[in-house]
């Protein structure tokens, strides 16, 4: 709800602030005092395009600040969430006009003219000024006409569905194209497999062999090593016969020696073991040397083989055993997705499905309130001097290709004003002040489920009077009960409805003129519907209609 306005140098406005309240406020002045300076000023506030030609004649700038206060939830704060702003207990919008700039803000933050549009259109709908916003903004038809019919929450599980489709549809385009790819290096893959599988290498085998290879190369050394070492253990005068005599020796004073003697007999009976094993070790080592001549040239063969594979894969050599088991497994799995790209299309086929169903369902629900629409509309046309005009909700259903997170209709909403005329959007048959009862009456039939918004209403009793103008104010009045509206009137039928009365006014001053706004009592407005009734001189006649007008409730 708005709750202040203040204006500061706009055109013919030094200084204004108006405060609202919640109700029907109407707006009323001479023509030319300045009531569609107020609607420009509201306009700059609310993200309209900046222009300089608004700044007044009492300094170098303007400014415009409007005031909100915002109940939870409201669409605004969905809007102020995403930009990481929060509202707090009052939410301040604020446009300047200065040194050929605009900057706008949000509770003293700086922010585009852009985002600024976005809250201020979910603020307030001006009917009568900015051209393509609002009900004139063929975009939010259906989310009206979904609100009107009560399926948010229908829409809010079809949105859910839409997507639980598009990500199936992904899932399977991404594996598609996958197993797509894998297909087309099938046989590259086959022949690396093949190729491998007759290598199979092993973890570590290059270490391996490179170790055993550094051995066969020093054959001769190494045999010549190990004679040494037999030499020096195995012969009489080795080391086996030496402990071996030294073992007979302690041995034959076991008896005397007793328990001294033990651990020295021990430990020539391990020493003497160990040397048994070293000589087994010898003779193991001299077979190995001694077994295959052509073991050195395998080495080398191998060796050449798993680097070549590694240089063709651009792998080391380490890296192969791993690679082979990869490759393998992407050969093996062409089959399986095979299988699991049949499972994807069914997932896809059973989201589409779930979609197509509950979005068949929402459209018929939008149908049948669609007609509700079409005759609560039409029943407020003839008293709105509307009777010979026509107005009607079109759904058109989408092709496949143009189907959505709001389904599969085209919601807008059309209307003649003359019989034979075909229906076309409303702003394109109508005009001024038919245009403004158009919308009227569409948001009298709207308002108990329309967004909490101010409505702003400029020319809705143009070219009406008497009856007509009554009907005006009573459908205005009505929409008070439940939302805050203003309205620019001429009438005084219309002016008589409002809760709230301020009179716009301009007079002369040594800088020039200017335009104030003042709230009116009940006696000023009495004095005030009484010139609008009988002009600047006002007759006894004119005070007595105005007074029955004011007293009709």
């Amino acid at each position: 709800m708005l709750t202040r306005l203040q204006v500061r140098n706009v055109v013919l406005i030094n200084r204004l602030d108006l405060d609202f309240r919640k109700g029907l406020t109407v707006l009323t002045g001479e023509t030319g005092a300045g009531k569609s300076i107020l609607l420009d000023s509201l306009g700059l506030a609310l993200g309209s395009r900046a222009n300089f030609d608004l700044i007044g004649i009492h300094g170098d700038r303007a400014e415009v600040t409007a005031c909100f206060d915002l109940p939870d939830p409201h669409p605004a704060r969905d809007v102020l969430d995403d930009a990481g702003i929060e509202p707090g207990d009052e939410l301040i919008l604020r446009r300047q006009l200065r040194d050929g700039k605009s900057p706008a803000l949000i509770n003293d933050r700086p922010v585009s003219a852009t985002l600024l549009r976005q809250v201020g259109d979910s603020l307030i709908e001006i009917q009568g000024q900015f051209e393509g916003r609002g009900l004139l903004d063929v975009t939010t038809h259906r989310a009206l006409l979904d609100r009107f019919a009560s399926t948010t929450d229908e829409a809010e599980t079809l949105r859910s569905a839409w997507q639980d489709w598009q990500d199936a549809c992904q899932r399977h385009a991404s594996a598609r194209a996958e197993l797509e790819e894998a297909r087309a290096e099938e046989d590259w893959l086959r022949d690396a497999v093949s190729q491998l599988d007759e290598l199979s290498p092993e973890d570590g085998e290059e270490d391996s062999l490179a170790e055993e290879r550094t051995m066969l190369a020093n054959v001769t050394k190494i045999a010549e090593a190990l004679h040494y070492v037999e030499s020096a253990i195995s012969t009489e005068d080795g080391a086996a016969g030496m402990i071996g005599a030294a073992a007979k020796n302690v041995d034959r004073m076991a008896d005397t020696g007793g328990s001294l003697l033990e651990p020295v007999i021990n430990a020539l009976a391990r020493v003497d073991a160990e040397l048994e094993e070293t000589a087994s070790c010898i003779q193991a080592a001299r077979d190995r040397l001694e077994g295959d001549p052509n073991r050195l040239s395998f080495i080398e063969d191998r060796l050449h083989a798993l680097r070549s594979q590694a240089r063709k894969h651009r792998v080391t050599t380490d890296e192969l055993p791993e690679l082979h088991r990869g490759l393998a497994e992407r050969l093996s799995g062409l089959d399986d997705q095979s299988g699991g790209l049949a499972a994807l299309q069914a997932a896809e086929d059973a989201a589409a499905e779930t979609y197509r169903n509950l979005a068949s369902t929402l459209s018929q629900k939008r149908k049948d309130a669609a007609a509700d629409l079409d005759r609560g509309v039409m029943q407020e046309l003839p008293d709105l001097k509307l009777d010979q005009a026509r107005f009607t909700t079109v759904l058109e259903e989408l092709p496949e290709e143009r189907w959505g997170p709001n389904g599969i209709d085209q919601v807008r909403f059309e209307a003649n004003t003359n019989p034979g005329m075909k229906t076309g959007p409303i702003d394109r048959i109508a005009s001024g002040g038919e245009l403004a009862r158009f919308l009227l009456a569409l948001k009298v039939v709207l308002a108990d489920t329309s967004a909490p918004m101010t409505l702003i209403f400029d020319e809705v009793d143009s070219g009406v009077g008497g009856a007509v103008a009554a009907a005006v104010g009573n459908r205005l009045s009505r929409l008070g009960e439940t939302m805050q509206c203003l309205v620019i009137t001429h009438s005084p039928q219309v002016a008589s409805r409002g809760r709230f009365h301020f009179r716009i006014s301009k007079s002369a001053t040594d800088e020039g003129m200017i335009s104030t706004a003042e709230p009116l009592t009940s006696d000023d407005r009495l004095e005030e519907i009484s010139r609008m009734l009988s002009g600047s001189t006002i007759t006894p006649e004119a005070r007595a209609a105005a007074l029955r007008l004011l007293q009709k409730d």
